[in-house]
């Protein structure tokens, strides 16, 4: 089975220097460039069967491809910051900047497109809304399950999770509490659900198994309020009908993040985004499904 290559770059903040992981699929020199990135608290190996579909795919089109799945910093195999306040997009933003012009160094870049699911699509519709600032302006964006305006009732849900929960005293622990709290993934199979949620853990020193992430990445989120919801909504609601990219908006059918007044709308104005819903989902489709998996390879490897 194909596996990712993990590198790392430095990047910086006003709380210093930190190293940001990210996991390398396909050709290094591959001008054909697909980031994927990933939700809040999530990993960079979210995307594992999402890239290996779209090498398969990409080689049977003759087409050459790097698939690039980051830690946002505070995750996985990045390192934390020093300072929590500065978990929030704009860093997030910098920081894959930064990467993107590193791999634009590494070989030049002819396609740019955009995987974002959630925390990772808000940042993309930033970045997309600002093609002057990025090596190649984002030729295709994929928005799963996110939009300029998120509901209320879905955030409070999320803020009741975020760095709670565990340690726990063995992986499979873990793994099924996670299954308890995450219900709105939707149906998956037992090794499905294993292989997604086993990198969400790192062995403490003590032997049992802790979040991968930065409980601190909470702290910036908590202190969201309803009102200031609202008012980031208006912002991104700007932001995204600024988007040139050719947009396509995936929703889980029973979201609470992304209702479908706002997937609709997002229809109608800016990139005027194509919308599929998955049944029997909330939030997030996890691009694990081939139901799910197929047209996000169908938009971005289609001539």
């Amino acid at each position: 089975m194909i596996e990712p290559r993990l590198h790392s770059i430095e990047c910086g903040s006003p709380a210093g220097i930190h190293r940001m992981g990210f996991w390398l699929w396909g050709q290094e020199q591959a001008a054909n460039l697909i980031l994927c990135v990933h939700g809040l608290t999530r990993h960079g190996r979210d995307f594992d069967t999402l890239a290996r579909a779209l090498l398969d795919r990409a080689a049977q089109e003759g087409w050459s491809v790097r698939v690039v799945c980051p830690d946002v910093v505070g995750r996985g195999s990045s390192t934390w910051l020093s300072d929590p306040t500065q978990y929030h997009p704009l860093t997030y933003l910098a920081d894959l900047h930064g990467l993107l012009a590193y791999l634009a160094e590494q070989a030049p870049l002819r396609r740019l497109d955009w995987v974002g699911t959630s925390m990772g699509g808000l940042i993309g519709m930033l970045a997309a809304a600002q093609p002057k600032a990025l090596p190649q302006a984002i030729r295709r964006l994929v928005l799963n399950d996110v939009g300029p305006r998120l509901s209320w009732a879905g955030l409070s849900r999320i803020k009741a999770y975020v760095g709670q929960g565990g340690p726990f005293h063995s992986l499979e622990a873990g793994v099924a509490a996670l299954r308890a709290t995450l219900v709105g993934f939707g149906p998956h199979t037992d090794v499905q659900w294993h292989a997604l949620n086993a990198p969400m853990f790192a062995r403490t020193a003590e032997g049992r198994w802790a979040f991968h992430y930065d409980p601190a990445i909470a702290r910036p989120f908590a202190q969201l309020t309803e009102e200031a919801n609202e008012q980031a909504g208006d912002a991104m609601q700007g932001v995204y009908e600024r988007i040139d990219a050719q947009t396509l908006l995936l929703r889980g059918a029973d979201s609470e993040l992304l209702s479908r007044e706002t997937a609709w709308a997002m229809t109608q104005c800016g990139p005027k985004a194509q919308l599929i819903e998955f049944a029997g989902v909330g939030h997030a489709p996890t691009l694990v499904a081939q139901s799910q998996v197929a047209p996000v390879c169908d938009f971005l490897l289609r001539s």
